[in-house]
């Protein structure tokens, strides 16, 4: 297991940047003595000669998305080499243990996978048995600096936009796991309320070798940036320090943007450009179910907290639930427009429908039962219907004119139009167009 590639890590879609899992996993196994190969087949394409050398293949399935395209990987990675050792890990490897450990897969892990990982190949060595799907790593462990080495350049991944002009832009984690546990995200089921963050000096080594590469901006991919605000600042502060020329943008929170206003003007002086924030929606109704801590009102409130920061916030949905009405879905666009905000929601996400995965804290809710259907165990999702057929007729309609934007390259403005004629929504009372200049990075998917 220690030959050149005798182990290969590989990644299949991580929000258009760099593999951060894989490059943390890959320098674990370094630091231990192995030489692992690494793999993003969303930039690479597939590389039949690497898998065909390795003894372990090990897909990174992070997200929904990346899951769907690793069961394809898998199956070409046994045609190529079928007495290899298939894992999967990451989130919805463990959310999709039985389906996958039935159709190919040799073990799962999720949870911390740096000890995990290290466990698998020491136990493949070793000729012992494998247990194909333990618990979920959560201790906690001394992380390494991220081996970026191998993987493609940053110039393959999303940049930063703007004001017109692209520059590229690295991908780290201060934190990993989550404190809160929102119903429909995957992590609470993973790590139970736990979360990790990861030493000051390792994140400014890892931003240090990314300004090293030409990234004159950084993601701080955290779930919740501010779920450590003390340990989040001093970050942010040893970034300005030694890079001040660098900009940043993070995740965190309607609630924590509220609780930690005072540390607004602070980011803004250190150099963050934008904040998401997964507001979901405007119906509290919705925000109940979902167990968002957070209320429309919160939601404005928000907004403004920001704004008067001088940064800007790019709200991310979930535009189609069970719960959601036709009036709520009418009401969110009519906040996007009235409030400016067009050019800070990418369009794909007023498609965005509820996605319950295996083992979704929502699963054990009494609103969602009366529209939950079956497993679709391929798809690895749950199937829900609308009390509202027009709601489910709405959905195929945003999705089909999304995605035909998308291959188009339409302006936001123009697609948020047409999106708006199919809701049958009328025109804001007070509509203020924002800048079409908003800071953004170029990929757009959220899933």
């Amino acid at each position: 297991m220690r030959g050149a590639g005798d182990v290969l890590l590989i990644a299949c879609y991580e929000l258009g940047h760099q593999p951060l899992a894989v490059a943390w996993p890959a320098a674990a196994l370094e630091a231990a003595g192995y030489a692992p190969a690494v793999l993003d087949v969303s930039v690479e394409g597939f590389d039949a000669e690497r898998a065909r050398q390795a003894r372990l293949v090990a897909i990174s399935v992070p997200m929904h998305t990346a899951l769907r395209l690793g069961v394809r990987v898998a199956a070409r990675v046994r045609e190529v080499n079928p007495d290899c050792h298939v894992a999967f890990y990451g989130l919805y490897a463990t959310l999709n243990a039985a389906y996958l450990l039935a159709h190919g897969a040799d073990s799962v892990m999720s949870g911390e996978i740096e000890p995990a990982l290290l466990t698998l190949v020491q136990q493949l060595e070793a000729g012992r048995a494998v247990p194909p799907a333990p618990a979920p790593r959560l201790e906690r462990t001394l992380l390494p600096v991220p081996s970026r080495a191998a993987l493609p350049k940053l110039k393959r991944y999303a940049k930063l936009e703007r004001d017109g002009q692209l520059a590229l832009a690295g991908y780290v984690e201060a934190s990993r796991g989550c404190k809160h546990h929102c119903r429909h995200c995957p992590i609470p089921p993973v790590y139970g309320g736990r979360f990790f963050v990861v030493p000051q000096e390792v994140v400014q080594a890892d931003i240090r070798q990314l300004v090293a590469a030409g990234a004159t901006h950084i993601t701080f991919g955290d779930p919740d940036f501010l779920n450590g605000p003390r340990h989040a600042l001093a970050v942010a502060r040893a970034l300005h320090g030694e890079f001040p020329h660098v900009t940043f943008d993070i995740t965190a929170k309607v609630e924590h943007l509220l609780a930690r206003r005072a540390d607004l003007l602070e980011l803004k002086a250190l150099g963050c450009l934008f904040i998401v924030s997964a507001v979901e929606s405007l119906s509290d109704t919705v925000l109940t179910h979902l167990d968002k801590g957070h209320t429309a009102a919160d939601v404005r409130a928000a907004l403004t907290v920001v704004r008067d920061a001088g940064i800007a916030m790019r709200p991310t949905w979930v535009a189609f639930t069970p719960w959601t009405t036709l009036d709520d879905y009418r009401a969110m666009l009519d906040f996007i427009e009235s409030e400016g905000l067009v050019y800070h929601v990418d369009p794909v996400q007023l498609s965005v429908r509820l996605l319950i995965p295996p083992g979704s804290l929502l699963l054990d809710t009494p609103a969602l039962r009366p529209h939950l259907g079956a497993l679709v165990a391929d798809a690895f999702h749950y199937h829900w219907r609308h009390p509202d057929p027009r709601m489910d007729a709405l959905h195929a309609e945003v999705s089909g004119l999304v995605a035909d934007a998308a291959a188009t390259s339409e302006d936001a403005a123009v697609t948020f139009g047409r999106i708006r004629e199919l809701a049958g929504a009328e025109p804001a009372s007070s509509p203020t167009m924002a800048s079409r200049t908003a800071p953004r990075l170029t990929e757009s998917w959220f899933c």
